[in-house]
């Protein structure tokens, strides 16, 4: 999980590798020749992963997207240690809360970056790697069986974060998937066949792989330290965890600072490993893992409904006298809160959807927002089973509405901030239909407002109307559905109402213009 957890970088983060001048390397013809089969024929009745190529050489999507479907599913079910925590009917939510911001929120926030952070760095390990055989995919599953185990330990560091075993536990198995990342790595220099264009083309594949394994250590080596600090102090433990997730940015940082200190160096770097926050990810794979999470998230939903809503056949029996329908009618707000989240989730995956439709490349910056949005998509459970837990008209219930919109709010916002980021380098992060000025960005803005703004409301208005805060949060969500429907419409509505006022504020600017150059002129003449 971790070998890069920052970033599974290699130069350019700080300890690039510094190159002398070298003869120049071969040729593209040559190169492609080199890293089209292996060095050694395979001998016939080898599998082979093409036709005409030699060996067990194979493409690596479907492994790669077995592992980000994986990674998203383990990232997402973290949110359900917290969703189950019992809250008795006459406990306040704000006391509730306050235990569970120290404890499980705060472990799942954690271990949802770390998932995440692991992720990206199999995104980097990957595009160093773009070529698999046998051996590499069963060392990928070994690595996935490890990430899957990782949830087992987020449950144990958030039922006793005290406790030694569960941080320990967690660093046991976080060190053995960077140790096979390193031996990825080194399996893949040995056959550089498999290996990037640009690595297999290198005469210094050496120099690079040192880096690249460098790089990937560090994790392992922060997590040992956590392990051990695990026994004396286990704040401290966390605080190295963190430490884990921040790395990079820090890293990128300190380089930052040094290169105004003492100069920038010429240095070669591998292009795609670097802390910068413009280096580019995987569209493909951010678009994979989003998806993934967004997937689940609306599969949670119905969990609890499945698990709760469901009557015995005993208590219909006895309690409706065998009539089911009467039974299922009790469940009414339930099956309400279901449907509203649901659409909540999957609106929210259609901005996702069309926002990444413009975008041409995905950035390290935007991949940083995009793990924010879905952290907080991942809350989504937990605000749809808050919003049902309470009675009606409740203080509890109150709160736990305003926990929903906070929780949308945030979702979206990080999303807006994606569309900001990208649209700082424009040329190189969107198509040009919607850059700036057209009336594609101004619906891709529209959208990307609606719901922060409408969540911002509906959250305002439960603190002024708080009687009616259940009515007016279902309000919203049936609202918003129609807004998508009817957006582009009212924003070429308003585009042309403001087209035709810019018109009359240029036409009276220039009658005024007129006006006083012919002043100006019968004054001279008068002179």
């Amino acid at each position: 999980m971790v070998g890069d957890m920052m970033s599974v970088s290699s130069p350019g983060c700080g300890e690039d590798i510094e190159e002398e001048a070298t003869p120049p390397g071969p040729s593209a013809a040559e190169a492609e020749s080199l890293c089209s089969s292996p060095r050694p024929s395979s001998p016939r009745g080898v599998a082979v992963g093409h036709a005409g190529q030699h060996g067990t050489k194979q493409s690596s999507d479907r492994l790669l997207a077995y592992s980000d479907a994986l990674i998203s599913i383990v990232a997402t079910v973290m949110i359900l240690p917290v969703c189950h925590t019992k809250i008795r009917a006459d406990q306040e939510l704000e006391e509730s809360l306050q235990q569970l911001l120290t404890t499980k929120i705060a472990v799942y926030i954690m271990t949802f970056l770390i998932v995440t952070v692991a992720w990206a760095s199999h995104i980097r390990l990957f595009q160093v790697i773009e070529r698999i055989d046998d051996v590499l995919a069963l060392l990928n599953l070994a690595c996935m069986m490890l990430i899957t185990f990782l949830p087992y330990t987020f449950s144990l560091m958030a039922s006793f974060p005290d406790d030694t075993l569960g941080i320990l536990s967690f660093c046991v198995c976080a060190i053995i998937i960077g140790l096979i990342q390193a031996v990825i790595v080194i399996y893949g220099f040995h056959r550089p066949y498999l290996l990037n264009a640009h690595l297999c083309a290198s005469e210094d594949q050496i120099s690079y792989k040192y880096q690249i394994l460098k790089m990937i250590l560090r994790a392992p080596a922060l997590f040992l330290l956590a392990g051990i600090l695990s026994f004396i102090y286990c704040p401290v433990a966390y605080a190295v965890l963190a430490l884990v997730i921040f790395l990079p940015y820090i890293t990128q940082c300190t380089q930052w600072c040094t290169n105004k200190i003492q100069g920038p160096k010429e240095l070669q770097r591998v292009p795609f490993y670097t802390f910068h926050p413009n280096e580019p990810l995987s569209k493909e794979r951010v678009e994979a893992f989003s998806d993934g999470v967004f997937a689940i998230v609306a599969t949670l939903l119905i969990l609890d409904i499945c698990e709760d809503n469901v009557p015995e056949s005993k208590e219909v029996a006895e309690k409706f006298n065998g009539k089911l329908i009467e039974a299922l009618s009790e469940y009414g707000p339930e099956f309400l809160a279901y449907f509203g989240s649901f659409v909540t989730v999957g609106l929210l995956w259609f901005v996702h959807h069309s926002l990444f439709l413009y975008i041409t490349k995905s950035t390290r910056l935007m991949g940083l927002l995009n793990t924010f949005s879905l952290a907080f998509i991942g809350g989504l459970p937990l605000a749809f089973r808050l919003t049902h837990e309470f009675a009606a008209n409740s203080r509890n219930e109150l709160e736990a509405i305003q926990i929903s919109c906070v929780i949308i709010f945030l979702a979206s916002l990080f999303q807006f901030a994606i569309w900001a980021a990208a649209l700082y380098n424009e040329k190189e992060t969107l198509h040009h239909h919607i850059r700036y000025r057209g009336k594609e960005h101004a619906f891709m803005f529209a959208k990307l407002s609606l719901y922060p703004s409408v969540a911002f409301v509906t959250f305002c208005l439960t603190y002024v109307l708080s009687k009616f805060s259940t009515e007016i949060f279902h309000l919203m969500q049936i609202i918003v559905p129609f807004a998508f429907v009817l957006l582009r419409i009212i924003v070429q509505i308003v585009l042309a109402i403001l087209a035709w006022l810019f018109s009359r504020l240029k036409t009276r600017t220039s009658i005024l213009k007129e006006e006083e150059e012919s002043i100006i002129s019968v004054s001279e003449v008068a002179s």
